[in-house]
């Protein structure tokens, strides 16, 4: 042997003489062998892939790594993946000193362990220490093998594999992924997430000590089943720290009790992780936008809520991040666990007719053209647009409402009057251009009837629709991921956005005065409600958040009752209170191109575009309105009646009639007059409509000037007196029109009852005693109105 080591004479070099020397030649030899008989024998028998050939769990988890949903593999087995920066430093340092303190050191076994495990197994017939290393651990789980003599040799070659193929990090990150937890629970994250309801990377100590026992025996220790058990091993390992740590952390850790939770699915925006795992297929862990505590807050809201409804209702919400524009809350549907609900169908983006909620983006579009101001004059009345005829919600009339008014209340008339002075085609096309595009169905056109609801879109599009109202008019799309690209659109300008967000929000200047509106605490809203009771939405932003909120039952069926504003929006603003960041809203920059004016009705010009001296004629009415890019429209034109928007004429002095000056010798006085609509004429009041109005006509020029259509009102005179007779039925009245030439509306008390041709009759019914207005106005605009009183018997 010592020979071996002799270099022989003449050699230049170690290297060439070890080489040249015969036994190490065939050292060199048997080494090469070995080796290549290694690298065949891994061909041969490779490592399994890791898990037994089964994939991950696919799991979806929200922004803060929260587990929302997890997709088992084909065994139904919980793998949650996880690297060791996602796992509390301490639980690698326990893991390590109580399994293999050697671990970092050894090949893969550890002999010195593996002999003691042999040498207890004899002398005591049965197993006392297994022996394993991590590595080995790992191989078992990789490739199961039986407690055999046998099965253990081939854990031990398997460890040694693993130790060929990966390092010491890629293997501990093998087993916290693989490592059983009991039941259908694998891997750390997954034992954490189970039984602790907590991320991996917040394990306190007495967390650490549990889950690394727990896989010695999983079925026996698990914590939830039989928590003294898991309770005196996990109290084992933190004795063993005892002299790593200080005593007085240990005794802190030992008295935590151990409280399990009851294992179950992580069932959290499920039908947001199912589109999600659709858009990432084969992906073993989908990072989420949905913030864990907002959409738990909806999720609650929406279950509680629909206690009360119907057995077949449903609900739908999404919460979005106005400066993100991700999706913070998705719920599809009201109660995941309920299948009498339509469970799930994904009702965030179902096509649905929105009813009132597009009427936001009407009025913006029509300020940024010009049309209107927040306080433009419309006419909340019985009108006829080519044969439509809309009619409100609640089948009433207001008359004469100002744009802001009309948009809190969602008054179908004035809508579908700026709809046809906008223009049906450029309203659609510029929500497409915004980012909302509208269903309509096969071969149909858009007409007047899309304001109120005559076509379809999703709640996901009509929510990043709204984001506009508070990101200065430009529009989002949700996204769902956070690799998501932020697509944007310009729906509005910043200032009509400022302007209907203002309305929506406080009410507008009409409402403040009357307070129409309840503090919402920075919430602008809109309420719909779709034809026949079907869909019931309520779409809101504040400074942070656009959240929309949808109900009805997915199968279409009508819901009577169900309306936007008696059950969607308490729901909405239930969502927005429950936010923890929820404030009171700090004021808003008013943009360089808004400003306040006052406006006079009926012109509805700027006070500042009339003459002092013409001002008490032309202005009756004055209001603050909002102005965009200074500029302050007239009243749409009277249809049928002329643009005019005022009016002058001559009074007679002495008769107090009125002429024209070829009619007349006396002396005259020149007057001049805001002119009221003609189909607002019934609405206003009596001193109003005087001042309003020219007086009659001199003799002299009636027969040359009066061309007017007068109609009247036949079956009651005004200031009439009824009296119903004791215990009578309540009485009928049979009325009709004389010297109409067109089509008749009847309003009773401001509420629409019918409509009559020229030469029918309508029957008013009594429903109880009281003051009844009656007014019949024809397609034209002229009408008449009576009042009646009812009484009953006298006692």
């Amino acid at each position: 042997m010592a020979r071996l080591f002799i270099l022989p004479p003449g050699c230049a070099r170690f290297l060439s003489c070890l080489v040249r020397s015969r036994r190490i030649k065939y050292g060199l030899m048997v080494l090469t062998a070995f080796v290549l008989l290694i690298g065949v024998l891994d061909r041969i028998f490779p490592l399994p892939i890791p898990g037994r050939g089964a994939p991950f769990s696919t799991l979806v988890v929200a922004r803060d790594g929260t587990p929302l949903r997890a997709f088992p593999d084909q065994e139904h087995v919980w793998r949650y993946p996880v690297t060791l920066q996602d796992l509390a430093p301490q639980y690698i340092d326990t893991l390590v000193y109580f399994e293999d303190r050697a671990f970092f050191y050894h090949p893969g076994i550890n002999p010195f362990s593996l002999l003691r495990a042999v040498w207890q197994w004899l002398r005591n017939g049965r197993v006392i220490s297994g022996g394993s290393t991590l590595t080995m651990q790992v191989a078992r789980i990789i490739d199961n093998t039986r407690h055999t003599p046998s099965g253990k040799l081939r854990q031990i070659l398997r460890a040694l594999q693993l130790e060929l193929h990966y390092s010491k990090r890629e293997i501990l990150t093998l087993y916290v992924n693989y490592v059983p937890m009991g039941g259908v629970l694998e891997g750390v994250e997954a034992g954490s997430r189970a039984y602790l309801g907590k991320s991996a990377l917040k394990l306190t100590l007495a967390d650490t000590a549990l889950l690394t026992v727990l896989p010695q025996s999983p079925s026996r220790l698990r914590p939830d089943r039989y928590p003294a058990r898991a309770q005196s091993a996990r109290d084992k390992v933190l004795n063993r720290l005892r002299g790593i740590l200080p005593d007085a952390q240990v005794d802190d850790a030992m008295l935590e009790p151990v409280i399990a939770r009851t294992v179950r699915e992580p069932l959290l925006a499920p039908l947001y992780a199912e589109r999600v795992k659709r858009m990432k297929p084969g992906a073993r862990r989908i990072d989420g936008t949905i913030d864990a505590d907002i959409q738990q807050t909806v999720e609650l809201l929406l279950q509680e809520r629909v206690r009360g409804f119907p057995a077949r209702v449903s609900a739908a919400a999404l919460v979005v991040d106005n400066h993100t524009l991700e999706v913070l809350a998705y719920a599809g549907s009201a109660d995941f666990g309920d299948e009498r609900r339509f469970a799930y169908l994904d009702m965030a983006q179902a096509s649905r007719s929105p009813g009132s909620t597009l009427k936001p983006f009407l009025y913006a579009f029509a300020l940024d053209q010009g049309l209107v101001h927040s306080e433009s004059l419309l006419s909340d009345t019985p009108q006829s647009f080519g044969g439509y005829r809309p009619r409100n919600f609640l089948e009433n009339f207001n008359g004469p409402v100002g744009l802001s008014e009309a948009l809190i209340r969602s008054l179908n008339v004035p809508a579908v009057e700026v709809l046809n002075q906008l223009g049906v085609d450029r309203f659609v096309a510029q929500l497409r251009q915004g980012g909302l595009k509208l269903d309509f169905p096969r071969g149909a056109t858009p007409n007047l009837s899309v304001i109120l609801g005559g076509a379809a879109t999703t709640l996901e599009n009509l929510v990043g629709a709204y984001t506009s109202l508070a990101r200065n008019g430009m529009s989002g799309k949700p996204r769902l991921l956070p690799d998501a690209p932020l697509q944007e659109r310009r729906m509005m300008s910043d200032g009509a956005a400022y302007i209907i967000r203002d309305i929506l929000e406080s009410g507008g200047q009409v409402a403040r005065a009357v307070e129409l509106r309840a503090n919402t605490h920075g919430v602008a809203y809109k309420t719909g409600t779709s034809f026949g009771f079907r869909d019931a939405w309520a779409v809101g932003v504040n400074d942070r958040f656009t959240v929309g909120v949808w109900v009805g039952r997915p199968d279409g069926t009508p819901n009577p009752g169900f309306f936007g504003a008696n059950v969607a929006a308490p729901l909405l603003l239930s969502i927005f209170e429950a936010n923890p960041d929820q404030r009171t809203p700090k004021p808003r920059p008013v943009p360089a191109t808004v400003s306040q004016q006052s406006i006079c009705w009926p012109m509805g010009i700027s006070i500042a575009d009339i003459e002092d001296k013409r001002r008490a004629a032309l202005c009756p009415i004055r209001l603050n309105a909002w102005l965009l890019n200074g500029a302050a429209p007239p009243t749409f034109p009277d249809a049928g009646k002329g643009a005019a928007a005022s009016m002058s004429y001559y009074v007679d002095n002495m008769s107090r009639k009125r002429v024209m000056p070829d009619c007349t010798t006396s002396a005259y006085t020149a007057f001049e007059t805001a002119r009221w609509p003609s189909s607002l004429l019934p609405w206003i009041s009596p001193a109003l409509r005087e001042r309003s109005t020219p007086p009659g006509w001199s003799p002299r020029c009636s027969s040359l000037y009066k061309n007017v259509v007068s109609i009247h009102i036949i079956g009651l005179d005004d200031g009439e007196w009824l009296r119903r007779a004791a215990g009578a039925p309540m009485p009928t009245v049979n009325l009709s029109t004389r010297g109409a030439e067109s089509n008749i509306s009847w309003i009773v008390n401001g509420r629409f009852m019918a409509h009559t041709a020229p030469d029918a009759s309508y029957m008013l019914k009594f429903a109880e005693t009281g003051r009844y207005d009656i007014t019949s106005v024809d397609e034209e605009g002229n009408y008449d109105r009576i009042s009646v009183h009812l009484t009953g018997a006298n006692k």
